[in-house]
């Protein structure tokens, strides 16, 4: 087994998962529509209450998980999570009831521990120089995922709604046999933390991780980013179907647009940028140019024009890797589990809100009762969200950084 297998499996895990959100991304509203019998306003709110349980689950548990990878290593956890993810999309192709879909949902919250365990073992391979860059890989494995993704659900949405859930169960099972054998463990005995259930929880958790100098502030920060960036995965395939009659071919074309200049800001433009800047100073007007580019998607009415805006928005993905490296920096090397567990769970915290809120806004918003028909004021809420982070950014701008101040 070479060196670069193990890193491997780890960027192959990121892409597949976020190929798995893409190829059921472009034909959700459609099975809502056909298992739930309503319309694409209705099918909007059940598919918030979908991604909020989803990310309930993931906030309860993120942080059980991720103290469990602490104590018994990564390898357990992310081969159980490559297991569970391929059954709970058996389980959503075979749905015949919007209760079913729910069933699947919880389910694939309580075990979907990839991402955060695959940055934990990321984390245990570099030195404190290179996490960003190397946090930037794993940003740009989901970000073709979200190119190959969105493209094959949407030629697989021509066989039926379910075909994208049963190619993505195949994924899933087979990465889970391909880490059976290359995927080593990186937690030594040196590393490893006693699990305790009082820390095993989002509440202890967090209060174990915000005890350290400046984290409280940063966790802040991260949780007003995500819920704003969460905009696009929340009513995207609703906005552009309401604004422009977007089909899930194209719909999935625009989401593999972002997936690709998100994939070639978090590999290759991360670098330069935080060369230049500071990872501070990379967040700070990260979120400026977030806010601005959220501002214009929610005012657009040429469906041309999106297309354009599209990769220039994602170039704000620089945020992510950056206020990640941070965060990491002043953790402990056994710690590395626990923080990003519970960002994991502030991150669950942020899906609950953020399809509740953005899909009921866009559903006001696009209603027949609607005094307003504005399919993009979700994007306006979500720019706000990050002017608040941007802020207390700012805020936090005197307390010295190893990355210096923005």
């Amino acid at each position: 087994m070479t060196r670069n297998l193990p890193v491997a499996f780890i960027l192959i895990t990121v892409l597949i998962d976020a190929m798995g959100i893409g190829l059921i991304l472009p034909v959700m509203p459609e099975l809502i529509q056909d298992v739930g019998q309503t319309d694409l306003s209705g099918a909007a709110i059940w598919g918030g209450v979908l991604s909020a349980v989803f990310a309930l689950m993931q906030f309860v548990f993120s942080p059980t998980v991720g103290a469990l990878s602490d104590r018994f290593g990564r390898r357990p956890v992310l081969l159980t999570s490559n297991a569970a993810m391929a059954f709970d999309y058996v389980l959503m192709a075979l749905a015949g009831t919007i209760w079913l879909l729910l069933v699947g949902r919880i389910i694939g919250g309580i075990t979907a521990a990839t991402h955060a365990t695959a940055n934990a073992f990321m984390a245990d391979v570099s030195p404190r120089e290179k996490k960003s860059q190397n946090f930037g890989l794993i940003g740009a494995a989901f970000g073709v995922g979200f190119v190959l993704g969105p493209v094959i659900g949407g030629l697989l949405a021509e066989l039926g709604p379910r075909a994208p859930f049963w190619a993505a169960a195949i994924l899933a099972g087979g990465n889970f046999v391909f880490g059976y054998f290359v995927l080593p463990e990186t937690v030594t005995a040196k590393k490893q933390r006693p699990f305790e259930w009082a820390r095993a929880n989002p509440v202890g958790g967090l209060k174990a991780i915000t005890a350290l100098p400046g984290l409280g502030a940063l966790l802040a920060v991260y949780f007003f980013y995500q819920i704003g960036n969460m905009v696009y995965p929340a009513i995207w395939a609703y906005y552009t179907a309401a604004s422009f009659g977007w089909s899930p071919g194209v719909i999935g074309a625009s989401l593999a647009i972002y997936g690709v200049s998100m994939a070639v800001t978090q590999a290759l433009l991360i670098r330069w940028v935080i060369a230049k800047l500071g990872e501070v100073r990379t967040v700070y007007w990260g979120l400026i140019y977030n806010a601005m580019t959220l501002a214009m998607m929610a005012l657009i009415t040429d469906g041309v024009v999106l297309l354009v805006l599209t990769p220039l928005a994602a170039f704000g993905a620089v945020v992510g890797p950056a206020l990640q490296a941070v965060m990491s920096g002043r953790a402990a090397d056994n710690q590395q589990g626990e923080l990003l567990g519970v960002m994991s769970s502030i991150n669950a915290l942020g899906m609950i809100f953020a399809p509740l809120v953005f899909t009921r806004v866009f559903s006001y918003f696009t209603g027949s009762d609607a005094l307003i028909y504005l399919p993009g004021a979700a994007f306006l809420l979500a720019m706000g969200l990050m002017l608040v982070s941007w802020a207390m950014v700012a805020r936090a701008a005197t307390r010295p950084t190893s990355a210096g101040a923005p």
